[in-house]
């Protein structure tokens, strides 16, 4: 349960900027009939950086301590690990990329 709760923490202040942002603009744009179309692009943005980001860095962490316990067991074999690990890492973080590249393209809508 406290895993639960720290993600739904977790999650609530990340989109708190988000919400913030949209309130602000909806504001500035005329009154609350826009609000929802710049909440839903704000929430957007933020569930793609931070989904994206979560899932990445899961992803490294996994690779990099998979990479090191081989390399613990087979010292010998650190070359033949560390490069393909390195070509995987380069592409999980390629992947929060394109994360970040569709969240500054929704925030660049409401902007």
């Amino acid at each position: 349960m406290s895993k639960l709760w720290m993600s739904l923490v977790g999650l609530s202040l990340a989109l708190a900027p988000a919400i913030a942002s949209a309130q602000e603009h909806a504001a500035a744009a005329g009154g609350g009939e826009g609000f929802m179309k710049y909440f839903a692009i704000a929430i957007g943005a933020g569930l793609a950086i931070g989904l994206s980001a979560i899932g990445g860095g899961l992803g490294q962490g996994k690779a990099v301590a998979s990479a090191l316990e081989g390399i613990a067991r087979n010292p010998g074999a650190a070359g033949k690990i560390v490069t393909p690990m390195i070509i995987g890492l380069a592409m999980i973080e390629s992947l929060v990329i394109y994360g970040l590249v569709v969240a500054l393209i929704l925030v660049f809508k409401i902007v």
